[in-house]
């Protein structure tokens, strides 16, 4: 009888000290007592390595240089970088083709300068966040090379190897988005690989359990050098109809590179893909960490697949949908902010990124372009949700596509040309100073810098305190102090104004107020205050003339008001 009550004893006391190591660690991922996680109170930064600042001045930014810039990007506000690519590439897509997951680029640098760069970074507060490519490798990654080395090849199904339909002709009629069919006839082993991006992104084969173990095993890997998390690329296109099936045409006509212009029903967004978050993000868990996803969706039912049940795949989905607004209209945004704080996870706002035209030429008439990247920071820093940063965004860095065929690097571009002229506008150098290469690097850079870096840089726009920089530092120095701002409800307030997008962010009983006038002309508003519990708002920070007095607010042209509410 002792025995058994001794047995059980011991059993309860491993109990109690079960749940309260769970509870404990429960509680150290949580950043406040009511359980949020650091994610949703970062502001994340992407990084494009080769683009932000040069060490060795080859001509290609690189880690040193990312570790040389810690203290400005924690001064900004900063609290997690989003590096895209770095790993050893043959540079088909500029990183995005992977021939080793578990190694550095030599002409980003080593291993150990990315434990430097991991080890500054923490010393800071800021996270590294490492673009993980699952939906393909390089074909010059050692489990490619095997894989076509014979049909039974140890990694022979680790890709996609199909007989085609007849002689010179492929299995079906995907194409690839790159242009030109998805597949390619490798002679030596006399079938078809698939590939939805370039030749030389052969795709993983998923529905390999083998593929699935190697992939989460990288991510282990980076989790136990300092990583923080993953952005996924090109989740979508994991999984392809196993009966490979046509894919339907959409639309008559050809696209920019000549090819009919299809649905992919059949090699993108399908259900298996879920599967596979899920997998991933019990893997993230595990380690605190953070998954993004490149999640192209057509409203906001479809954004929450990536969340999961009960939120177990994606934490941050991004939000492309907010991107394509595309211009300065309130009643828009209202739709797509309404729509996204109605999700079933956290909302994740981007206005740029690496493939998309960057803001300031998107929303900017020409005219007022500074004044209106201010009202977009001031936007999509005061939402409720986690806001990733494009780098030089907070300068008010342009677009700049080449105007030759021949200049053109990217190879989107070269393809295209001139219907599409490549992501390279984008994708140009960071401008530190107004010195030669804007700072960027001694050597010639690999693209050429925008002649707007001796007006738009870091260095002169920290001297001014009109600059885009000081409003982005400003509103993000307010972001991270104002608990209504981190954690706060979102309410519209007149949503019938055609002219200016106000809202009100409340958290117990503190309240702020954001008002952005997104036309060329003066605007006065009433901010309904009485409605909501207030009577008045106190200015936090306003560009030029905008003010309040009482619940009346006036703004000037692409005006900025945040408000501290009173009762």
């Amino acid at each position: 009888m002792k025995s058994i009550i001794s047995r059980i004893a011991s059993f309860l006391v491993c109990v109690c000290v079960f749940a309260l190591t769970a509870a404990a660690q429960t509680s150290s991922h949580a950043v406040d007592a009511e359980g949020h996680q650091w994610w949703q109170h970062a502001v994340f930064y992407e990084i494009y390595p080769r683009s932000f600042s040069d060490s060795n001045n080859d001509g290609i930014g690189d880690l040193k240089g990312i570790t040389s810039k810690l203290d400005y990007l924690k001064d900004l506000g900063v609290d997690a970088i989003w590096i895209t690519p770095c790993f050893p590439s043959p540079q088909v897509d500029f990183g995005y083709d992977v021939s080793d997951y578990e190694e550095i680029d030599p002409m980003y640098g080593t291993l150990a300068d990315f434990d430097v760069l991991a080890s500054e970074a923490k010393k800071r507060g800021i996270h590294i966040i490492l673009d993980l490519v699952v939906n393909h490798s390089s074909d010059q990654h050692k489990w490619f090379l095997d894989s076509k080395s014979s049909r039974t090849s140890a990694h022979r199904d680790w890709y996609i190897w199909r007989d085609g339909k007849g002689p010179s002709e492929p299995p079906n009629n995907w194409v690839s988005i790159f242009g030109g069919p998805a597949w390619k006839f490798d002679p030596a082993t006399r079938q078809y690989y698939y590939h939805f991006f370039y030749a030389e992104q052969p795709d993983l084969n998923w529905r390999n359990p083998a593929v699935k173990d190697a992939m989460f095993d990288v991510e282990r890997w980076w989790y136990k050098r300092g990583v923080a998390g993953f952005r996924l690329d090109a989740v979508d296109t994991l999984f392809e109809d196993p009966n490979l099936k046509d894919n339907p045409i959409k639309s008559p006509g050809k696209n920019a590179y000549g090819d009919p212009i299809e649905d992919n029903k059949y090699n993108q967004k399908l259900p298996e893909v879920h599967d596979v978050l899920r997998g991933l993000r019990k893997v993230a868990d595990e380690h605190d960490a953070v998954l993004i996803g490149e999640t192209w969706t057509a409203d906001v039912a479809e954004l929450n697949k990536y969340y999961g049940q009960g939120n177990n795949e994606l934490q941050l989905p991004m939000d492309f949908l907010f991107t394509m607004v595309n211009k300065l209209s309130p009643a828009e945004f209202r739709k797509q902010i309404a729509a996204v704080n109605g999700a079933t996870g956290w909302p994740t706002f981007v206005i740029s990124n690496h493939d998309i035209v960057r803001s300031y030429d998107r929303y900017g008439d020409g005219r007022h372009n500074d004044q209106i990247a201010k009202l977009m920071a001031a936007l999509y820093l005061t939402l409720r949700g986690t806001p990733i940063m494009y780098y030089g965004e907070e300068i008010g860095m342009k677009t700049t596509p080449p105007t030759r065929k021949e200049d053109v690097k990217d190879p989107i571009g070269r393809m295209g040309w001139p219907e599409e002229k490549g992501r390279d506008g984008e994708r140009t150098p960071m401008q530190w100073d107004s010195s030669e290469n804007a700072g960027f690097s001694k050597g010639t850079p690999w693209l050429p810098v925008p002649p707007t870096y001796k007006t738009h840089n870091v260095a002169d726009e920290s001297k001014d305190p009109d600059s885009a920089l000081e409003f982005y530092r400003k509103v993000l120095k307010l972001r991270h102090t104002n608990a209504a701002l981190l954690d706060g409800s979102y309410t519209a307030i007149n949503e019938s104004d055609a002219n200016v997008l106000s809202y009100l962010r409340v958290y117990k009983g503190h309240g702020v107020v954001v008002a952005l006038n997104m036309s060329g002309a003066p605007q006065k508003l009433n901010l309904e205050l009485k409605h909501n519990g207030f009577t008045a708002a106190k200015s936090l920070l306003a560009t030029g003339k905008s003010a309040a007095n009482g619940s009346e607010l006036s703004l000037e042209p692409y005006g900025v008001f945040i408000g501290e509410l009173t009762k």
